[in-house]
């Protein structure tokens, strides 16, 4: 993901709906939009005008409404924001960003498993 694709956080509850829809209108996103909180369909056509310049999203042109889906699944985008967090942040350590997480957060005992169960299988692949 290039430094200008790089979602703001207005842009992830943007994606956050349309990975959720698939695709969506900009009216649909900004129904979902304004049951957490206050938004305008102008500001979110906005923001998803400026989103599709930015190659977040790209619109559907044969539709006469404004359809729009995101352009990278959810969990490539998340695992290009994590990984410029580790570089940014932790200067590359996955150690200390989980420290960081866990310190931060106190995780469920379901969590925990599940994080250990991760490890064993980094473990695995690192053999």
């Amino acid at each position: 993901m290039a430094k200008s694709s790089k979602p703001t956080t207005a842009e992830l509850e943007i994606l956050a709906v349309l990975w959720e829809k698939e695709s969506a209108t900009v009216r649909e996103v900004a129904e979902v939009l304004n049951a957490r909180k206050p938004t305008v369909y102008t500001t979110v056509l906005k923001l998803l005008q400026i989103m599709n310049e930015k190659g977040l999203v790209e619109r559907d042109k044969q539709s006469k409404a404004h359809v729009y889906r995101a352009k990278q699944p959810q969990a490539e985008t998340q695992q290009n924001l994590v990984a410029d967090l580790l570089e940014k942040a932790f200067r590359g350590s996955a150690l200390k960003l989980v420290q960081h997480v866990l310190e931060t957060k106190p995780a469920s005992a379901e969590d925990l498993a599940e994080i250990r169960n991760l490890i064993a299988e980094a473990e695995q692949k690192n053999k």
